[in-house]
């Protein structure tokens, strides 16, 4: 059986975390925690799913706080998988001070990612892809058997992500989507970390920044 995919909105900021299950395994993992993820775990609850991994893309605050909500629920032993290079960023809580939002992360990586790494979840693998540019250290999870990137910040549909904030670097981001994203299949699905899915196709067609 594959993995399912759940996508809640949720937070002040609209965010997307993606819930990953694996049936079968009874096991589950986020993808970009907001604010609000007590409702992702109510679901892993009523679907009697143990949350073992969390991927972050990226370290904003707003793409880790749900870490903060449901922490003491995990199972000791979670895996919360971040690149090294923005550590530090969710060192300064994500950069809530920048929003004058009163956050402090609780908890801290446990594993750090590379540029292609393979990680095994449930029957399945998901590939990293660095793509800097929003942040330093941020990165993309590609489960290539379905098709599907969770692109955290890295592109929207119709847009791109902002690159004013300490760290960012246009020329970078765009680097990143045509090294990392472009090459991709057309009907590759990206899930993005606010607003509506779109596909490679699409952004190929529709997105200026293409």
């Amino acid at each position: 059986m594959s993995i399912t995919i759940t996508a809640f909105t949720i937070g002040p900021m609209g965010n997307n975390s993606y819930l990953l299950a694996d049936p079968q395994q009874k096991i589950a993992a986020i993808v970009d925690p907001s604010f609000g993820s007590n409702k992702v775990l109510d679901y892993c609850e009523k679907n009697q799913l143990i949350i073992t991994d969390i991927f972050c893309t990226h370290a904003h605050f707003d793409h880790i706080a749900g870490i903060n909500e449901i922490s003491e629920k995990l199972e000791k032993d979670v895996r919360i998988w971040l690149h090294v290079d923005d550590l530090p960023l969710w060192k300064m809580n994500g950069g809530a001070d920048y929003f004058d939002f009163p956050f402090q992360i609780s908890c801290q990586p446990t594993n750090f990612v590379s540029h292609l790494d393979q990680i095994t979840f449930g029957g399945d693998q998901l590939e990293v892809r660095l793509t800097p540019g929003h942040t330093p250290g941020h990165v993309v999870y590609y489960l290539k058997s379905q098709n599907i990137v969770f692109s955290g910040d890295l592109v929207f549909r119709q847009s791109v992500g902002r690159t004013d904030l300490e760290g960012g670097n246009h020329l970078i981001l765009l680097q990143s989507i045509d090294l990392q994203i472009k090459n991709l299949p057309d009907e590759t699905r990206l899930l993005s970390g606010h607003g509506p899915e779109t596909t490679v196709g699409f952004e190929k067609k529709y997105n200026p920044f293409f």
